[in-house]
């Protein structure tokens, strides 16, 4: 797979040595405008772009990716509030994005175990009001 990383700071410089590690080839990094400018050609060449830059940047390059009809999985946190706007873009447009709000494998274990954790909480709490009345 040909993989585009987008925001090359600590999380940018492990994706790529995964990615290396799996025999997928990096076409380019980008970590600045300057860089977009300078290698837009490379990431056309991209099968997907993997970004985990900076919050102020992220909508604009989902925005840049969408253009160029590259999916994009997006790792990058703090941006929230502009999601409903790129998933209209992205399901009218039929375009690809993944994100998440932490990738960590740890992080996701927590996330699992607080919904099961709310759901007991919930029986129980509905167990009680039966019971009570």
């Amino acid at each position: 797979m040909k993989i585009a990383i987008i925001g090359y700071g600590k999380m940018g410089h492990e994706v790529e040595k995964a990615a290396l590690a799996r025999q997928h080839v990096v076409v380019v990094t980008i970590d600045n405008a300057q860089e977009w400018e300078e290698r837009l050609e490379k990431l056309k060449q991209a099968d997907v772009a993997i970004d985990f830059s900076q919050p102020d940047q992220v909508v604009g390059n989902i925005h840049r990716c969408f253009d160029l009809h590259i999916p994009i999985v997006v790792g990058t946190t703090a941006w929230q509030e502009h999601f409903e706007e790129i998933k209209a873009r992205c399901l009218a447009e039929k375009l690809s994005l993944f994100t998440a709000p932490n990738f960590s494998i740890g992080m996701n274990i927590m996330f699992m175990l607080n919904k099961q954790l709310a759901k007991f909480a919930e029986k129980s709490q509905r167990h009680r009001r039966e019971t009570c009345q």
